[in-house]
């Protein structure tokens, strides 16, 4: 089988290895796509070489198709239509014996910490599948974990029929935060400042507001009679981006960073403080939003189809990410693990 190994600096080589059978309690798959995200980028970029040891396989975002499973395993049959949920959590620290397994505080993400799916052939723990239906393609099926964290977001958020939400960044995860919410009847804007994604939000039937060219908060005052929005998502990664979401909220309005700000960044406190405002964290995705995620994807409820922008072959996983870094028209770009299988 072939693999794309991240090798660092940037650089990739694409290699043939030998397939790992699966062992007791695992299950072989044959990777149809993955999705290059925003955290792939970063490792590229050595934001984490602390985690990532190279050479190494990530890619976390996949669909693929039971080849083989090993010993024990019941509930999975060659040819079943999976994704994987990339969390391995260790069952055992506070946080996982509260419930809250998928912030686990030795929590290991696949795909960083360990081996991922930019491969032919990935053998995983049977306990990270989820099942795809179907009548579900597996080009649609690829986003199911980054619509997990979207789901998760606005789960987080607690989004009601009729309130007026804003998003701050409009990249892959903004957008389907913005759609998820508009699914659970929420009236949606989108501040983006690239052309391109305001036009990819525009085909999705969403607003949009040029921060650049527009005052955001005169934008929200007219829009919200003065009031402020009732949840404000940064997405945008950026201070900019956390100060115009702290501001654009009414009073005990809720504010969810999802934007990993991996530096420290000015909070507003005395907006918090002045209009009882509620910060929430949001980090990943609970097996639940997982499989709502699917769902919803089944459903037709979003049009993933407008969200991918290029699919490329496996051999081509170096020229995928840098089209995705260059930002020049591109949402998501795939990789078609199914070339010369």
């Amino acid at each position: 089988m072939l693999a794309a190994l991240y090798v660092g600096n940037g650089a990739f080589r694409v290699e043939r290895q030998e397939p790992q059978p699966p062992g007791p309690g695992e299950v072989r798959l044959e990777v149809a796509y993955v999705g290059i995200c925003g955290t792939d980028l970063h490792i590229t970029h050595g934001a984490m070489d602390g985690r990532v040891t190279v050479p190494a396989v990530i890619g976390h975002e996949m669909s693929g198709t039971v080849a083989a499973v090993g010993e024990a395993v019941s509930r999975w049959s060659p040819g079943d239509h999976v994704t994987v949920m990339p969390l391995d959590w260790c069952g055992h620290c506070p946080a996982c014996t509260a419930g809250h397994q998928h912030v686990c505080q030795n929590l290991a993400f696949v795909g960083i910490d360990s081996g991922g799916a930019m491969r032919q052939t990935w053998t995983v723990s049977e306990r990270l599948l989820v099942r795809l239906p179907p009548a579900l393609g597996l080009q649609p099926g690829a986003l199911a974990e980054p619509l997990a964290v979207a789901v998760h977001d606005v789960g987080r958020a607690a989004v009601l029929p009729g309130e007026r939400v804003l998003v701050v960044g409009g990249g892959p995860i903004g957008l389907l935060i913005a759609c998820v919410a508009a699914v659970a009847g929420a009236d949606v804007v989108v501040s983006e400042p690239n052309a391109h994604r305001r036009s990819v939000t525009a085909r999705l039937g969403l607003r949009t507001i040029d921060p650049v060219t527009a005052d955001l908060g005169t934008a929200v005052d007219s829009w919200t009679g003065g009031a402020g929005v009732d949840v404000a998502f940064e997405v945008s990664g950026s201070a900019a981006g956390l100060g115009a979401a702290t501001h654009a909220l009414r009073v005990r309005g809720r504010l969810v960073v999802v934007a990993i700000h991996n530096q420290p960044v000015p909070v507003d406190l005395f907006r918090v403080f002045w209009r009882e405002l509620e910060l929430i964290g949001a980090r990943v995705y609970e097996r639940r939003d997982f499989e709502r995620a699917v769902e919803l994807l089944a459903e037709g409820a979003i049009p993933a189809g407008e969200l991918i922008s290029a699919v490329e072959p496996l051999e081509r996983t170096a020229e995928a990410f840098q089209a995705l870094a260059s930002g020049a028209g591109v949402m998501k770009v795939l990789i078609d693990c199914q070339v010369g299988r």
